[in-house]
């Protein structure tokens, strides 16, 4: 598989500055879906605000300590959302600067009745990395405004990836978590991810125009309303195939990856196939769709 962006190489633990006021350290944490690590940004030049704190590793607690400088304290902790190569540092990095975690809520927040009723069968599986120890101290609303000395973010909930997920809005600038990265598309995968909701989240960042988005992963994206209008593409072609697909004969999730994602690693298409099967859910939402059996990461569908 070719290299997304083989010129982001940051060094894991140091902190580049990026623009005034604005640092990324990298997580030690590099594997198939987290690309070289998960990004750990710090805002500020007084009261700082660590955004994403990432896992629970004492190295990168180091890093991230040692990246406060004289006349520095950080003040503000903000989590994207609870997985775990995003959330569960901030606890650890919490007890040692005394900092209050601002989330959306635990693991399980903003979920849909859909998702909800998912969840609570147990039929879909799910449950990738996810932090479910996960507890902010200030639970965010959408649109809520965070600020210190110099800088100020608004949290907007933007669900898909994860019902829990916010981004943050920096001005123009976007701290936009695994919703949007340049370097792949993000994993949706029932109950925690939800395609509709996704879409949705997509749709509405793209009213507005943005100068950068710094991603939980990966370079920043440059070309943000770009990139945003290239993810809404790819999963209408997904669904277009998938639908397609389904027209020729009924079949499963993971049939369908096999069939549709054909340049995927083999190693990646457990991922797809959960892709697959958010499609299939919010397909079965909109009645385009049927399972032939319980709805289940297993079950076979077609078309009504």
């Amino acid at each position: 598989m070719l290299d997304p962006q083989p010129d982001f190489h940051p060094v894991i633990g140091t902190a580049e500055t990026l623009s005034a006021g604005l640092r990324r350290i990298l997580a030690p944490n590099p594997s198939p879906m987290t690309f070289r690590g998960t990004n750990t940004y710090v805002l500020g030049t007084t009261d700082l605000a660590v955004i994403d704190p990432g896992p629970d590793n004492s190295a990168h607690l180091t890093a991230i300590l040692g990246a406060v400088q004289p006349g520095q304290r950080i003040t503000h902790i903000l989590v994207t959302h609870a997985h775990l190569d995003h959330s569960p540092l901030a606890p650890v990095l919490a007890a040692a600067t005394g900092a209050k975690v601002y989330g959306y809520g635990r693991a399980e927040a903003g979920r849909s009745p859909m998702m909800q009723k998912l969840a609570a069968s147990g039929c879909v599986g799910g449950g990738e990395g996810v932090d479910t120890a996960f507890c902010p101290d200030i639970e965010m609303t959408d649109e809520q405004v965070v600020a210190a000395e110099g800088w100020s973010l608004t949290a907007l909930h933007t669900p898909g990836h994860m019902s829990n997920h916010l981004s943050f809005a920096w001005g123009d600038t976007l701290f936009s978590g695994d919703l949007v990265m340049g370097w792949a598309s993000s994993l949706v995968s029932p109950p925690d991810g939800d395609l509709g909701a996704f879409m949705a989240s997509l749709e509405r960042l793209s009213h507005s125009t943005w100068s950068v988005f710094h991603a939980g992963h990966g370079a920043p994206v440059q070309s943000p309303n770009a990139r945003l209008q290239d993810l809404i593409q790819h999963r209408r072609m997904r669904e277009a195939a998938i639908i397609s697909a389904l027209g020729a004969a009924p079949s499963n999730a993971a049939d369908l990856a096999v069939q549709i994602y054909t340049d995927t690693p083999k190693a990646l298409l457990g991922a797809a196939a959960r892709n697959v099967l958010a499609h299939l859910v919010d397909l079965t939402e909109k009645s385009k769709v049927e399972p032939l059996q319980t709805l289940s990461e297993t079950a076979v569908f077609r078309i009504i």
